[in-house]
């Protein structure tokens, strides 16, 4: 009887949670008082138990418990602490095509890029608004007109052509009867000569230097005109005149209220270098 006692605390006992709180104590050991005492109103079972020796108590074969009363089931224990990450499974199958996403904010304005080739040539476009007047250009002028005022008896001279025509930039001089160059370019000189009494022979000069010749023979009780003209290029300073020249008996050149003897010349361009 004391044997199966002391056994059965064991195997009963051991059936307790060791985490009960402490207002669970009081009915567990209420209901283990109980079975204490139904196990001495229980015969004794000798063959339950051997003994060794004195005083030794053995343990209970296998199943020498399985007629008594189980304890009472415990609360559930904490949560454990979380284990460890599995491993990465496989990848899965490709999913099907989402739906388009928000358009994003606007991005800084990128770098300039390289210039494209050049296109084919537009449409003429409209006429445009008729512009303001602009700065006339300068005009180069030189030009005179003279005639003759008397008989010339002296040769090989320069002919003085006394009556003005036209001279308002003042190039030619009257009193020596010489063109002075003051705007370098083209210009155009020519002479018409009224013929009387004798032959005339007169030739246009370029420093001291003839370029033109005129001849006329007089022909008797008659009145004749002789003429020339030619381009000159000069530069400032050049001087240009009309002189008669031989001896005396070439001087037919003539010129009274009727009858002119004239003398002209002008710039056409100037020289722009």
């Amino acid at each position: 009887m004391e044997s199966c006692v002391g056994i059965s605390w064991v195997c009963c006992v051991g059936s307790v949670s060791p985490w009960l709180t402490v207002h669970m104590w009081i009915p567990g050991l209420r209901m283990l008082l109980g079975a204490v005492l139904l196990l001495l109103a229980l015969p004794s079972h000798g063959q339950d138990t051997t003994t060794q020796g004195p005083g030794v108590l053995l343990p209970l074969p296998k199943g020498a418990c399985t007629g008594w009363m189980a304890g009472i089931p415990g609360h559930p224990g904490h949560n454990g602490v979380p284990g460890r990450d599995g491993r990465d499974g496989t990848a899965g199958e490709k999913g099907e095509k989402g739906d388009p996403g928000l358009i994003g904010p606007k991005g800084d304005t990128g770098e300039t890029g390289v210039t494209g080739a050049e296109g084919p040539r537009g449409f003429p476009g409209i006429q445009g608004r008729k512009g303001e007047p602009g700065e006339g250009a300068y005009v180069y002028r030189s030009a005179f007109s003279v005639g003759l005022e008397t008989y010339v008896t002296v040769p090989n001279m320069p002919i003085r052509f006394t009556k003005i025509f036209y001279n308002q930039q003042n190039h030619y001089d009257g009193s020596t009867g010489k063109f002075h160059c003051n705007i370098p370019g083209l210009y155009y000189f020519a002479y018409h000569i009224t013929v009387y009494m004798k032959d005339v022979k007169v030739s246009l000069f370029k420093k001291d230097k003839a370029m033109l010749f005129t001849y006329d023979q007089y022909q008797e009780n008659n009145v004749d005109q002789a003429s020339g003209s030619v381009l000159l290029h000069l530069e400032v300073g050049d001087q240009v005149w009309l002189q008669v020249y031989g001896e005396g008996e070439r001087n037919g050149l003539y010129a009274d209220n009727d009858n002119d003897s004239t003398f002209t010349g002008f710039l056409l361009y100037h020289d722009t270098n």
